[in-house]
């Protein structure tokens, strides 16, 4: 049942919704495992590094906000529950304790590459359904695509 009604068809808002939420449950993911790491980066790149990470965690949230808005407005409800971002993410986990700060750029860089990756298909399958929604999904992996950019540019 939807509470909000959409001008998209059922099975337009389904596809889009189902778009909207991927796409939050791995915004809420990469800003936690940035934030994770954020916290347990040591060596020589630390300051630099740890303000880079605290920039995606900022991007992440604002998008993960915008999304789940999106989501909201189009009739899905969305879904940011801790067990439903375990579930669903397709961000791989990071191990505890102190991350070396090479190693923080390449998880990173996976990370982010994961992101960006299944976003490039969500914005694929929102193309004609619903471009309002697509272009949100375009101005999340312009700004995760920069992220990622500049982590790969500090193991070269």
């Amino acid at each position: 049942m939807s509470v909000v009604k959409s001008p998209l068809s059922e099975q337009d808002r389904k596809a889009v919704g189902d778009a909207l939420q991927g796409a939050l449950v791995d915004l809420l993911d990469l800003s936690l495992l940035a934030k994770q790491v954020h916290w347990n980066v040591v060596g020589p790149r630390f300051r630099s590094i740890h303000l880079q990470l605290d920039e995606v965690v900022d991007s992440a949230r604002t998008h993960a906000d915008t999304v789940a808005e999106r989501a909201s407005a189009i009739g899905v409800s969305p879904d940011g529950r801790a067990g439903t971002v375990a579930k669903t993410s397709g961000i791989d986990t990071v191990t505890d304790g102190w991350v070396k700060d090479t190693e923080v750029v390449e998880i990173m860089v996976a990370a982010l590459g994961a992101v960006i990756t299944r976003l490039r298909d969500r914005i694929e399958l929102t193309d004609k359904p619903d471009p309002v929604s697509q272009d949100i999904l375009i101005g999340v992996s312009r700004d995760l695509e920069k992220a990622h950019w500049m982590f790969q540019a500090e193991n070269v």
